[in-house]
């Protein structure tokens, strides 16, 4: 921020009084100040009244060029334009040391000018009068709602332009004069939130603004209308708007457009395109989305539905539906269907997160925005990323991690401790239903840094404890009764379950660290992606040795930096977790137990697959790649900046992503999607198909999703509870017939049906409620035909593209 404009102040004190047609309030206002300042012309000095006629249209101007005292002068406007022209007009053309701007009713006494004064003595650059601080005094309120929508702007005001100044409405400021002119010339603003721009200019600056509590009582006439406080918001945003930099905005844009590359495929036709690699989840989260519309829109539970895994249904709390962003897009899933609804949450969410690691790097690790580009870029895009984009969109909507970092860091620098301790507990609540699974890990992540950084800096460690704790106490106090309905359902609700086991050890290779993922451009190699990741929605690691050799190298580099330790110790220490309970040495038969051991059987973390843990040096990398940018591009030699970028470029580009692969959509059956199902599925009845939907094949849910959820499914793709001990496993529970007619599908071989195997099928078609058995057309469908036909004692119907069998005539 530039220095004020040096003028000829040759009074010590201007008042400035904006007016708009006051041909009734105007005349006492005029006669208390200019009385006022003239009994106290020793305390003051000369002085002058600014009056800014803001084109009134009854009698305001000749009312002060009837006024005989030479100091009073008037200056005028052709037209009305608002508060802000006149105020940027009447301080123009001020010559005082001291500028006091003052509204026409006075209702802060011209008296309370001393107070303010003395804020400007002891080295303030502006003293405003306030009427929310301790000490101040109302005799006389304004209407109830007009309080009330004051209240609500200023809260507004604090969180989007100037935190920490309670009431940047009061009419009555007093600043020194060279640095108002200043402001108010660099004012673009027009109407009410004048007084919002000039003092977030001061706050830019770093003029220290004192906000003084002072006598106020309301005055009849008033020319703030209802619509005024839009207007302000309209100013409000178009305020913030022009403080975005350009470089900002073509950062968020390129983000915008990667992740549209990224998603090409599926843009392409969002509702006829598949992603192959989310193997079955595509259906899955598509079917979440629905699921949460149908419910909000039917005003049912958001938390619980029986349309599938029917008749016990599917606790949705405890299953990843992200209600965080399902139940706001429930509009556009109702209007266009949950494919075009997924398909924004995950290519949004991963702009939006990208803009979000932007925007920390830029405030807390580098200044030069290119740097920060690059850094966002690697923590958003890096290979565990783009793995995770085929299927997972809880670990791409992650813009709210870097706002939960800033917050947690505000709290360690004693910043407002309450204040962001609230902010914190909204935003951890909001996150814990977007994605609890990513926000463990991201808790994992900032304790693995604090603990480093605490371990090289205890100075700043013992400074930061204490607001901390205090701000994590106060977050978890607003938080815990937001999400304590939900989590409780979650963990002891119908269709609860313990945890979600994922094999002894779900960790990753040594050599995942420092080979290429599948999605990787130039130098992916699926087969051995594959071969050490659990599958292609699991490949959490895969950063490529050129960038781990790269980082190692930074670290060396820049070691005397605290940032980069503590970023090394996060990275290396995630990466280490990430390697699961045990490791085998690449290349030997030399097992060695993993840090992960220690909590792999504690709650909550025993049901994280621990290979991704290793998602949290996507960031860490991503700000070390910063750091080590702006310092190359900061050299002057140009043979260092040189194979510095050089470096950088030869380690980031083996790992560019490639467009997520698509392929056409199966279609679905005209028996489904021409609406034919109905006739056979009464009411309380399910449709059952063959075999039933599971995590292995989960076509069903695309069939249901077709179908508007107007049939109920048994079995599905859902996390839910197994046997008296509840554990959690994949889909439903299973049944004696529905694992029979799945092992049919994949082995293809017939068997032998009795009246026991009869019995037994009669007895889950009755649990199921079945209406109708649906057989697709698809592997092994003839077997899969003549079992059904011995388990019903009839004949399919071939009807719509399906076999059919009506169980109502008691089959």
């Amino acid at each position: 921020m530039s220095a004020p404009t040096r003028t000829t102040a040759t009074l010590g004190l201007t008042v400035v009084v904006p007016a708009y047609n006051e041909e009734a309030r105007l005349g006492p206002t005029l006669a208390a100040i200019t009385g006022h300042l003239r009994e106290n012309e020793g305390r003051w000095g000369d002085w002058e009244v600014v009056v800014v006629d803001d084109g009134s249209t009854d009698g305001t101007r000749d009312l002060v060029t009837a006024l005989t005292d030479p100091r009073v002068h008037l200056v005028t406007s052709p037209r009305n334009r608002g508060k802000g022209h006149a105020l940027r007009l009447g301080v123009a053309a001020s010559r005082g040391t001291r500028v006091l701007v003052t509204d026409a009713d006075l209702a802060a006494p011209i008296a309370e000018l001393e107070v303010l004064d003395k804020a400007l003595t002891e080295g303030h650059a502006a003293a405003i009068g306030s009427r929310s601080v301790p000490g101040s005094t109302i005799e006389h309120h304004q209407h109830r709602v007009r309080e009330l929508l004051g209240r609500a702007g200023n809260f507004l005001i604090r969180g989007v332009a100037v935190p920490g100044i309670r009431d940047t409405q009061c009419g009555f400021k007093l600043f020194d004069g060279d640095r108002a002119r200043t402001a108010f010339a660099a004012s673009r603003l027009n109407g009410w939130g004048i007084d919002v721009e000039v003092l977030q200019h001061f706050r830019r600056a770093d003029w220290p603004v004192a906000e003084i509590p002072v006598r106020w009582a309301h005055q009849s006439g008033s020319k703030v209308r209802p619509l005024d406080y839009a207007r302000v918001l309209a100013e409000l945003t178009a305020l913030k708007a022009r403080a975005i930099r350009p470089a900002d905005l073509l950062a968020a844009s390129l983000f915008l457009l990667m992740a549209v590359a990224l998603y090409a495929g599926r843009w392409a036709d969002p509702n006829g395109r598949y992603l192959p690699d989310s193997l079955q989840d595509q259906n899955q989260w598509e079917w979440f989305f629905a699921a949460t519309a149908h419910n909000v829109s039917h005003f049912q539970n958001p938390l619980f539905t029986d349309l599938q895994g029917f008749p016990d249904g599917v606790n949705l709390m405890a299953n990843t539906v992200m209600l965080g962003l399902s139940v706001p897009l429930t509009p556009i899933t109702l209007l266009a269907g949950p494919a075009i609804s997924l398909a924004l949450a995950t290519t949004l969410g991963l702009a939006v997160t990208a803009t979000a690691w932007y925007w920390l790097i830029v405030k807390r690790v580098v200044r030069q925005r290119g740097a920060a580009f690059a850094g966002a870029t690697l923590a958003t895009f890096a290979p565990p990323m783009i793995s995770h984009a085929n299927a997972h969109p809880n670990f791409v909507v992650l813009f709210m991690m870097p706002l939960i970092i800033d917050r947690a860091l505000r709290l360690c620098e004693g910043e407002r401790v309450r204040r962001n301790g609230v902010i914190l507990g909204l935003m951890t609540a909001y996150q814990i239903f977007l994605g609890e699974e990513p926000l463990l890990l991201a808790a994992m992540g900032m304790t693995l840094f604090a603990v480093a950084y605490a371990a090289v800096r205890r100075d700043v460690a013992r400074t930061a404890w204490r607001p901390l704790s205090r701000g994590l106490l106060t977050g978890m106090a607003v938080c815990l009764p937001i999400v304590a309905v939900p989590l409780y359902w979650q963990f002891f609700g119908p269709q609860s379950y313990h945890s979600v086991l994922h094999g002894d050890n779900a960790g990753n290779s040594p050599l995942a660290l420092i080979s290429f993922a599948e999605r990787s451009l130039i130098a992916g190699d699926a087969d051995r992606a594959n071969a050490l990741s659990l599958n292609p929605t699991e490949q959490n690691a895969f950063y490529g040795w050129p960038l781990v050799a790269l980082a190692l190298a930074i670290v060396v580099r820049l070691w005397e930096r605290t940032l980069v330790k503590a970023l090394a110790f996060t990275a290396v220490a995630a990466a280490l977790l990430s390697l699961g309970p045990e490791f085998r040495i690449p290349l030997s038969d030399i097992v060695l137990p993993g840090p992960w051991a220690l909590l792999a059987k504690q709650p909550l973390f025993e049901s994280v697959i621990e290979g991704r843990v290793a998602m949290i040096c996507a960031p860490a990398l991503g700000m070390l790649l910063a750091v080590a940018v702006e310092r190359v591009t900061a050299t002057p030699n140009l043979s260092t900046l040189y194979f510095g970028m050089l470096a950088v470029v030869l380690a980031v580009l083996p790992i560019v992503p490639a467009p997520l692969k698509s392929v056409e959509r199966v279609d679905v059956p005209p028996f489904i999607a021409d609406g034919m199902w109905k006739s056979y599925v009464g009411k309380g009845e399910s449709l059952v198909p063959v075999p039933l939907p599971d995590p292995g094949n989960a076509e069903a849910l695309h069939w249901q999703t077709a179908a508007d959820l107007g049939f109920k499914l048994p079995g599905g793709y859902f996390n839910g509870p197994y046997g008296d001990d509840r554990v959690g496993i994949y889909g439903a529970a299973p049944r004696f017939t529905s694992n029979m007619l799945r092992d049919v599908r994949y082995n293809g071989v017939a068997p032998t049906i009795g009246a026991n195997w009869r019995a037994q099928a009669k007895k889950d078609f009755a649990f199921w409620k079945a209406g109708v058995l649906v057989l697709a057309p698809q592997g092994n469908d003839g077997v899969l035909r003549e079992t059904l036909e011995q388990l019903t004692g009839k004949q399919g119907k071939w009807t719509g593209g399906v076999w059919v069998w009506d169980l109502h005539d008691g089959a």
